[in-house]
């Protein structure tokens, strides 16, 4: 790829029925959702989809979904770590495998306690990676059960093995990120996508190959505009402006979340139900639903201008 092409990889909503069933009506629409705003990936099985509520049987046949309806038209990346140890955690890595995705996400909270030092994290990502012998692997530094991030010189062994192919940032770090870029800029295959937007602009330009952010469960088309136009001169004023719009509305775009995107999704008539298995998020009340058509309006004056 192309050093200055970016692309957007979506970490997928989960829609949910009123009985807490998976909406495989609406699934199947916010694939096509992202596909026609122009997501050149999708992240299936993460914590936006609400992993940890679903079943190991409904992440099988949500994310075999998911490949199926997607038919080959960009690549698909799942998450197949889970809180067993580590044999049990490289059995489920080849079951998501199965499905036909381009590549399992491994959690790195998930390969060693909070109380445990990298050593034994390395040891144990080690131990995985032997057990799943070629089976292409990303990591993604989900901020649950515990965030943690990994570090520069660890990644470039990793991506050397030309196993991981893929990493999610949330580091919400750039020396970090620049580190990771550097120990890992010689392997073409690899990408780092960054999930913080506050900084979005300055990752892109330091080498990122995209964002996987959770604004793009509200907005899809505004981060792949950004992509598009990161380093544009002719676009340079307008980059700011997304920019500043994207740093200014994180706040309302993370309270009550995964709620409040599908709330803004169904304010723009996207045919999804509001409701969530997690019960650890704040009340989707009557403020936070003001608050977020307030976002509709504000984004509704930044597009007019692109």
């Amino acid at each position: 790829m192309n050093q200055s092409q970016k692309k957007f990889i979506p970490v997928m909503l989960m829609p949910f029925n009123e009985d807490k069933s998976i909406d495989y009506v609406s699934l199947e629409k916010l694939i096509e959702f992202y596909l026609n705003a122009g997501a050149e990936g999708l992240f299936a099985n993460c914590l936006s989809s609400e992993m940890f509520e679903l079943t190991k049987d409904e992440m099988i046949e949500s994310v075999t979904f998911v490949i199926n309806k997607v038919n080959g038209r960009v690549p698909v990346v799942a998450t197949g770590t889970f809180q067993e140890n580590i044999k049990e955690q490289a059995h489920f890595v080849k079951e998501i495998y199965k499905t036909g995705v381009d590549a399992v996400i491994v959690i790195t909270s998930l390969l060693a306690g909070e109380e445990d030092d990298d050593s034994v994290f390395e040891t144990n990502v080690r131990e995985l990676i032997e057990l799943t012998p070629n089976i292409p692997l990303g990591f993604y530094e989900c901020p649950l059960p515990y965030k943690r991030v990994l570090s520069a010189n660890f990644l470039g062994e990793l991506v050397k093995t030309k196993r991981v192919i893929y990493h999610k940032d949330t580091s919400l770090n750039m020396v970090s990120i620049e580190s990771k870029l550097r120990e890992t800029v010689d392997e073409p295959a690899f990408g780092l996508y960054d999930a913080y937007m506050v900084h979005a602009v300055e990752s892109l330009k330091a080498g990122s190959k995209g964002l996987s952010c959770i604004q793009g469960n509200y907005f899809p088309e505004l981060i792949v505009w950004l992509c598009e136009n990161y380093n544009s001169i002719e676009n340079s004023s307008k980059v700011i402006e997304v920019q500043k719009f994207l740093r200014e509305q994180m706040d309302v775009i993370h309270y009550a979340y995964p709620a409040s995107a599908k709330y803004y999704l169904s304010l723009n008539n996207f045919p999804i139900n509001i409701t969530c298995r997690r019960t650890d998020i704040e009340d989707l009340d009557e403020s936070t639903k003001q608050r977020i058509e307030e976002l509709k309006k504000d984004y509704e004056i930044l597009r007019s201008t692109l």
